[in-house]
């Protein structure tokens, strides 16, 4: 399969990059963050982009989608790491909208997934409950109570919780917390009794939440997919979305690569412009060789998502190499653009600082190049 974009996918990318652009630039982040908004991101914004159907770019035609696929959600997710749009985008419709397909009943889907696309309902995933991710370690109890369960335990690190209608929460049925069996998967609404969500203002000025569950009872219709397997599912739909994640790190690079090298053209010192020393030139070529590998790396990932089957080797590829470049990328623009990079009235500042939050969301650098290593045989 060729590692170029179709034209539909073409059509869509300079659709994408031209809303956002005019839409939800830096200036949007910069005042939900200086007027401490309290939902994270804009639901006037969030309407239109679920007009123009990015809501629904993996839900299929059957319940109210586009059926777009992983490239297009990954087309956008580059997009919106230009101008570092705030929305649930990530959360909703890649995240959630990829487990409930994967482990969701019929009825399941055709309740939760027509309004997924639409962008009327907002559901997040709560997975994390330590300051690194591991899906194994989940300790969250989810016991038995009659014909239903009673959920006790803390989530941390929830994106987009402010905002959301309903919560995907991983939770232990059996066992013990590291152990891979005994894992199940539940939907609860947000006004559930018992239910507390804090929100928590993060570097990247988007609204994270801790979600602690104080007894929460669900009935049995809550529960989603099998009892005690539910990684078998949430993993290959969560290694997915990690894939978008990657690409939205992708489109934070290439914006830093682009604004670093006109910076440098347009900067002078000792009278001429600092793009001619040849220093700095060796960097912005090397940073200019690591994009493109990445670029390479996570389109072809998005690709293998879209053709079906085990994509984990090809996820972990991706978000690492991603996250290594979104680095780079971030700390050189920082460093090339002199003093300035660091001063607040520069937007540079948001960019690395939404990289290192992404570069850690579903996996660091270190978890997936241990994953992939362990995938390749090692």
């Amino acid at each position: 399969m060729a590692l170029v974009l179709n034209e539909e996918q073409q059509l869509l990318k300079e659709s994408a990059e031209g809303f956002f652009k005019e839409k939800a630039p830096v200036s949007q982040l910069r005042r939900l963050r200086d007027d401490k908004d309290e939902l994270g991101y804009s639901k006037g914004l969030w309407a239109e982009m679920s007009e123009m159907g990015f809501a629904g770019l993996l839900v299929d035609e059957d319940h109210g989608g586009t059926a777009f696929g992983y490239v297009g959600a990954g087309i956008v997710a580059e997009a919106m790491g230009h101008t570092l749009s705030p929305s649930p985008f990530m959360a909703s419709s890649i995240v959630a909208a990829s487990v409930v397909a994967a482990a969701g009943s019929e009825a399941q889907k055709a309740e939760l997934l027509p309004v997924i696309a639409s962008g009327e309902l907002v559901v997040t995933f709560a997975i994390d409950e330590g300051s690194r991710h591991s899906p194994e370690d989940v300790a969250l109890k989810a016991e038995k109570a009659g014909d239903g369960y009673k959920l006790s335990g803390l989530k941390t690190f929830v994106p987009d919780g402010s905002g959301a209608d309903k919560i995907l929460v991983l939770a232990r049925t059996s066992g013990e917390a590291g152990e891979r069996d005994g894992l199940s998967l539940f939907i609860v609404d947000r006004g559930a009794k018992g239910l507390i969500i804090d929100s928590i203002v993060s570097v990247d000025s988007r609204n994270w939440t801790k979600v602690t569950f104080e007894g929460v009872s669900l009935d049995g219709s809550a529960l989603i997919g099998g009892e005690g397997k539910a990684l078998d599912t949430v993993e290959p739909a969560l290694d997915r979305a990690r894939i978008v994640v990657a690409a939205e790190l992708l489109g934070i690079s290439q914006y830093c690569f682009t604004e670093t090298v006109e910076y440098l053209k347009e900067r002078k010192q000792f009278g001429v412009p600092i793009g001619s020393f040849q220093a700095l030139q060796h960097r912005a070529a090397e940073l200019y060789g690591e994009i493109e590998v990445t670029r390479s790396a996570v389109l072809k990932a998005l690709q293998m998502a879209d053709a079906g089957g085990d994509v984990a080797w090809f996820a972990s590829l991706a978000k690492a190499k991603a996250s290594k470049t979104a680095e780079l990328a971030t700390n050189e623009a920082i460093q090339m653009h002199g003093g300035i990079g660091m001063t607040d009235e520069f937007d540079m500042g948001f960019y690395i600082k939404r990289a290192r939050v992404l570069q850690h969301l579903y996996g660091d650098f270190n978890y997936h190049a241990d994953r992939f290593a362990h995938l390749s045989g090692y």
